[in-house]
């Protein structure tokens, strides 16, 4: 699988899934026009990537500022294939990341979080 990079807008975060390492990071802020045709892409990509993968820590950090509800649904569906993946042993850790004052990503972290049994999911405050 080969490293997916797609550069930041003012409506879609960076991207940059960098299979071959397994470290998988989002940033900036995401409200696309149509989040499944941004997202679509990157969720068909990591699934393949999880079919086929070799064993391996794998570690997706997600460090957005701002996203929308058709943001987070699609996030949500990335989640629920890494945590699958943990349920069948690969060891996966997502990272959230945000800033210190930013209680309203924090919270949605913390929601995410409570989605997860199996892969770890780790809240990082940000000076």
């Amino acid at each position: 699988m080969d490293r997916i990079s797609i550069a930041g807008t003012e409506r879609t975060p960076e991207v940059d899934f960098d299979f071959p390492q397994g470290r998988l990071k989002l940033g900036g802020e995401s409200y696309p026009e149509d989040a499944a045709a941004f997202f679509g892409p990157l969720q068909q990509a990591l699934a393949a990537f999880l079919e086929n993968r070799e064993r391996g820590p794998l570690t997706f950090e997600i460090a957005l500022t701002y996203f929308n509800s058709s943001s987070a649904k699609a996030l949500m569906n990335m989640f629920m294939l890494l945590d699958d993946a943990a349920a069948g042993g690969a060891a996966v850790t997502v990272r959230w990341l945000h800033a210190a004052d930013d209680d309203t990503i924090q919270e949605a972290g913390e929601d995410f979080a409570a989605d997860f049994e199996h892969a770890r999911f780790e809240l990082v405050e940000q000076p």
